[in-house]
């Protein structure tokens, strides 16, 4: 085998892992993303379940005509 056959050889290997590397972190990157979107629901979720308990939604209305409990 002659330098340059040898030498094409190596590249070709050395781009076969990269190609491998890239579709690894590929779907590292995709699972994230799956996992970032799922994260942001939760948090709207949560604050909109907070801003109903905090400005006057049926939770904190019951509580304002309540005495504290040390009266």
């Amino acid at each position: 085998m002659n330098v340059t056959a040898q030498r094409i050889e190596e590249l070709e290997i050395k781009f076969a892992y990269q190609e491998s590397t890239l579709d690894d972190l590929n779907a590292v990157v995709s699972r994230q993303q799956q996992q970032i979107d799922r994260l942001e629901i939760l948090c709207k979720e949560l604050l909109d379940r907070l801003r109903v308990t905090t400005d006057g939604g049926p939770a904190s209305a019951a509580n304002e005509n309540e005495k504290p409990p040390h009266y």
